[in-house]
């Protein structure tokens, strides 16, 4: 029996439709069901508590956002945008057992140069990193905890 593993985020198993049997779980954001892997563990429990516990309204986030740069297409696991449609956010997620190094803040700042976010966020489920960026002074601060929808559109 495939069994998950825990995560340093709130607990959502209630709400999320893993069929282990299958090895799925439902994407809400997708519509579809998709394959149960440790990184899309770790992708449907963020958006969990992106939603439920920094009240980022649901229908504002996309999921697996295709983007192309330099000719090349990438996706984004995921993006939140505010309620004019900019983007805002880009949240990198990583299977737990991946460690976040370098090169993970490199891939995330690559999709950047296209969306030009103020928030980048990167999680393995277990140790999560938020930086706003600073684009007049060409710069980012990270920050020690992530910041709640209001606090990102204010």
């Amino acid at each position: 029996m495939l069994k998950m593993e825990d995560l340093n985020l709130p607990n959502y198993n209630q709400l999320l439709k893993v069929d282990l049997q299958n090895k799925t779980i439902y994407d809400a954001y997708r519509k579809k069901k998709v394959a149960l892997t440790p990184e899309e563990w770790v992708r449907q429990n963020f958006l969990a508590y992106m939603v439920n516990d920094l009240n980022f309204p649901a229908g504002l986030l996309s999921v697996e956002m295709p983007i192309e740069l330099n000719g090349l297409k990438r996706r984004c696991d995921i993006v939140a945008f505010d309620k004019t449609g900019m983007p805002k956010v880009i949240v990198e997620c990583k299977a737990s057992t991946i460690k976040i190094n370098q090169k993970t803040f490199t891939q995330i700042a690559t999709y950047n140069i296209k969306l030009q976010v103020d928030y980048l966020i990167i999680t393995n489920g277990l140790n999560h990193y938020c930086c706003i960026m600073d684009y007049a002074n060409n710069t980012y601060k990270f920050l020690e905890k992530i910041p709640s929808y209001n606090q990102i559109t204010e």
